[in-house]
């Protein structure tokens, strides 16, 4: 899928790697950005409930990938001063915009994974021939 060319930013123009949209694109749509945004559309999460709803995320990768989204914008970090401590994670309205898209190219993969897997199969038996 191409990226239009109608607005194409000064970034974009003077040949910068990672532009600042570009930027918050990789974190959007990274492996655990992803995961998150759409567990936190459902609910907000204290960090060991969001850790077990994803699955096999390293605590360190879950923090990172929260503090980014955090400054990004995306995610609200509410840290409450009792005993114990309680850190609630949830979706910010912007958050809540970017996980609708992310979750919509999820169910996107999710219906088409048999016309991918039959792509696939025939990639791979073509590569076999040759």
């Amino acid at each position: 899928m191409a990226v239009s060319t109608k607005n194409v930013s000064a970034y974009d123009v003077a040949g910068e790697g990672m532009c600042p949209h570009r930027l918050v694109l990789e974190h959007v749509t990274s492996r655990w950005g992803v995961l998150v945004l759409i567990e936190l559309l459902d609910r907000p999460y204290r960090f060991g409930e969001l850790r077990r709803a994803i699955g096999r995320v390293s605590e360190k990768m879950l923090t990172q990938t929260l503090q980014t989204l955090e400054r990004d914008g995306l995610v609200h970090r509410d840290a409450r001063p009792v005993i114990p401590p309680r850190v609630d994670y949830s979706l910010t309205a912007l958050g809540r915009e970017a996980a609708e898209q992310v979750r919509g190219l999820a169910l996107w993969t999710q219906e088409r994974m048999a016309q991918v897997e039959k792509a696939r199969e025939a990639y791979d038996e073509a590569k076999a021939r040759t």
